[in-house]
């Protein structure tokens, strides 16, 4: 993996946990509109869509750079719209992210032995 595409996952995975704990909050601010004086909706509505553009853009990214297919790409802009998938993404792209780490060490670590062996 190269350090951009890493970069693009770190991106990601640092959007998707606070677009989640936003989306999660407008719906809070939903029912607390609804049932109480408390108006907090205009703020956190414009928190929320910030965040979630950010999302969409850093996904497209990834998306781009990762070469997902279309079912994983598809998966995590779900994630993105379903209340606590931003955790749940925040996850899986930690461990994607470890997992394809480990893959260049061990093609690093392949290279170099055949240029040893060469």
């Amino acid at each position: 993996m190269d350090l951009k595409t890493a970069s693009s996952l770190h991106r990601l995975r640092l959007v998707s946990a606070p677009e989640a704990v936003s989306f999660l909050l407008l719906l809070v601010c939903s029912v607390l509109k609804r049932t109480t004086d408390f108006n907090a909706v205009p703020v956190m509505g414009a928190i929320h869509g910030v965040l979630f553009i950010l999302y969409v853009l850093f996904w497209l990214d990834a998306w781009n750079r990762t070469k997902w297919s279309f079912g994983s790409a598809a998966l995590y802009f779900l994630l993105s719209v379903v209340p606590l998938g931003g955790f749940y993404a925040e996850r899986k792209l930690k461990r994607e992210a470890e997992n394809a780490v480990i893959a260049s060490r061990a093609r690093a670590a392949a290279a170099a032995e055949g240029a040893v062996k060469a």
